[in-house]
């Protein structure tokens, strides 16, 4: 065994999620794997098999302090890059002598360099620094590990090879998937039982935003083909989700009885349901929720024909500007606005459930992969799909990979109006569900 190996991947919950087999690599060889990461990863870190523990440090030349997205940037923060400062080195040299390290592996994209943490890592003490460079290292790396960077190599596999490098390999059964620690906490009071589509809208940067309408689109017109929907977001996400579960209803889909406490599978719940909590008063949230005085979170709910048909709709005719509709009769239309309302780990658990997953190019589509469920993946190819692509589960990628921003790694869309996703219909993104749709249970 290899003693306490520090592993560093100090950016966003994606990256962390996709150096899992790595990291799992490493701890069947080591005695402690401890993982260094920065404040937007830690929470994937914590999910990892095989970390022992993580600790925190936010790197200036990485990971910028962002502020909370507003209702029209779809989900995309605005990022101010702080400085390096003295107090703040000093902060991850005493971390790094807390945990006293026997070796550490520095994993970084392919655009990013390794050197600078190799120097601060090289100042907190004598041990063994194993990283990935093109660029000359001296005696700042001890395993100067060198990728081939013009293939598209997934960068979970090319994590893995670093790890390899480095005398670290999966132990046997473990075919390098994604993952995360079991079991997850329970949220079926959030979702109703599994089999919904997760639509999850936000991003990290405007130049991997699918536009707003397209997404209030899609949630309609995969409530019109009877899926049931739950659309998630952080915290700083509410006024996002809720624009988009709410501009279902602006598209046709009319709401019917809202119920407070819990999932709607379409149609009011029988009297058991009741009996759980999930009937009774209405609740605020969304469109409905608008109608009945409310705030951002609820469900979106109706029935065409039936009991169950929403105020105001002629029993079994089609919603307003529909395209078709449902059969008269049909149950299960819901939309749900989790925005907000998850930890990661519950997040995950939901990400776990459902039959599908429909998202940008964004961690949680990874933290999707992680838990084994197939992904609609909405891709700007600002960064290649070959390598950031969700890994190890059925993928179905839509937009144009050969638009002009290919390969940019542009944080803005340089390109007037941002035609690699924006011509994107939704009637793609539902039939990539459907196709998906059973794809799940090949995944072990």
């Amino acid at each position: 065994m290899s003693g306490t190996v520090l592993v560093a991947r100090l950016d966003n919950a994606g990256e962390v999620l996709l150096a899992g087999p790595a990291i799992r690599a490493v701890a069947a060889g080591a005695d402690e794997v401890v993982l260094l990461t920065g404040p937007y990863g830690r929470d994937a870190g914590e999910l990892l098999p095989g970390v022992s523990r993580t600790v925190e440090w936010r790197a200036p030349w990485i990971e910028p302090v962002t502020s909370p997205p507003t209702a029209s940037s779809v989900g995309a923060p605005s990022a101010v890059v702080p400085p390096v400062t003295g107090p703040h080195v000093l902060r991850l040299l005493r971390i790094i002598r807390e945990v006293a390290p026997d070796q550490a592996l520095i994993l970084t994209s392919a655009h990013e360099s390794p050197l600078p943490l190799a120097l601060l890592f090289r100042l907190a003490g004598a041990f063994r620094i194993v990283a990935a460079s093109d660029d000359r290292a001296g005696s700042l790396l001890d395993v100067r590990h060198v990728a081939d960077e013009g293939a598209d190599q997934p960068e979970a596999e090319r994590m893995l090879g670093l790890a390899r490098s480095a005398g670290f390999d999966l132990p046997p059964g473990d075919g390098g998937r994604l993952a995360v620690r079991r079991p997850l906490p329970e949220t079926g009071h959030l979702t109703g039982p599994p089999g919904y589509v997760v639509v999850h809208p936000g991003v990290s940067c405007p130049a991997r935003a699918w536009p707003l309408e397209s997404w209030a689109r899609t949630v309609q017109d995969l409530a019109r083909s009877g899926r049931r929907v739950v659309v998630t977001g952080g915290a700083d996400e509410r006024v996002l989700t809720a624009r988009i579960a709410s501009g279902a209803g602006r598209h046709g889909l009319s709401p019917g009885p809202v119920f407070a406490g819990g999932w709607m599978g379409g149609g009011p719940p029988d009297a058991g349901d009741r009996g759980r909590g999930w009937g009774g008063t209405a609740r605020t949230g969304g469109w409905a929720g608008r109608h009945a005085g409310g705030g951002v979170e609820g469900w979106i709910d109706g029935r065409i024909g039936g009991e169950s048909a929403a105020p105001g709709r002629a029993t079994g005719a089609d919603p307003p500007g529909s395209a078709g509709g449902w059969p008269a009769g049909t149950a299960g239309r819901s939309v749900t606005d989790l925005g907000g309302r998850t930890t990661f780990a519950e997040l995950a658990a939901v990400l776990a459930g459902a039959c599908a997953v429909v998202a940008a190019d964004s961690g949680p589509a990874h933290l999707a992969a992680a838990v084994g469920t197939p992904v609609v993946s909405l891709f700007a190819p600002v960064a290649p799909a070959g390598r950031w692509a969700p890994y190890g589960v059925p993928v179905v990628v839509l937009g144009d990979q050969r638009a002009p921003c290919r390969g940019t790694r542009a944080t803005a869309c340089p390109v007037p109006g941002h035609p690699c996703l924006s011509s994107v219909a939704s009637t793609q993104v539902v039939e990539a569900v459907g196709r998906l749709t059973f794809a799940k249970e090949t995944v072990t």
